[in-house]
């Protein structure tokens, strides 16, 4: 995963710059979203591996996925990827245009596991603080795990702070047995 990450990221941060020069960021990544479920399907990822095909021909096929006519610029890059034999980073691209996308807009996703239901409330004193803490504007996924005992995990990117119950009995359990 790590290793499609690295040869995803400078095709990531070319498409980027391209959508930001172009004003287009939001078309581009919902574009991006599209062909990386595309590309994520098995069959798709049994034709992008089937050695009897050009690439030209793999793009091509690709392309025909979408409902619509495609940009001439995302057609282009469809293409340099397929060239390269890189269409199967899509998801990796599209991943990576998010999280360039989310911080030239100083935004950042949170997913919030607690052990309970969190109120409307509570919620929005959660986004207020982290919003002040971390300097963006917070958008929240909140969800339950009753396996947590108690407490809450916030997970964003590399970040995870386990404030959890269960995370702190792990924890102990660790230390005593060391």
């Amino acid at each position: 995963m790590a290793e499609l990450t690295t040869l995803a990221r400078p095709y990531a941060k070319a498409v980027f710059d391209a959508a930001k020069d172009q004003d287009a960021v939001d078309h581009w990544d919902q574009a991006l979203a599209f062909a990386a479920q595309v590309a994520a399907d098995q069959k798709v990822k049994q034709i992008l591996a089937s050695p009897g095909l050009s690439e030209q021909r793999k793009a091509e096929l690709f392309a025909d996925c979408f409902e619509e006519q495609l940009p001439e610029a995302l057609r282009n890059f469809l293409l340099i990827l397929a060239e390269s034999k890189r269409l199967i980073l899509l998801p990796e691209v599209s991943a990576l245009f998010r999280l360039y996308r989310a911080d030239l807009e100083r935004t950042v996703n949170l997913q919030v596991n607690t052990a309970f239901e969190m109120t409307a409330e509570q919620q929005q004193k959660l986004v207020d603080a982290l919003s002040r803490k971390l300097e963006r504007k917070v958008e929240l996924e909140a969800s339950v795990d009753q396996t947590l005992i108690g407490g809450v995990i916030i997970r964003t990117g590399d970040l995870v702070i386990d404030a959890s119950v269960r995370g702190k009995l792990a924890k102990m359990a660790k230390a005593l047995g060391s």
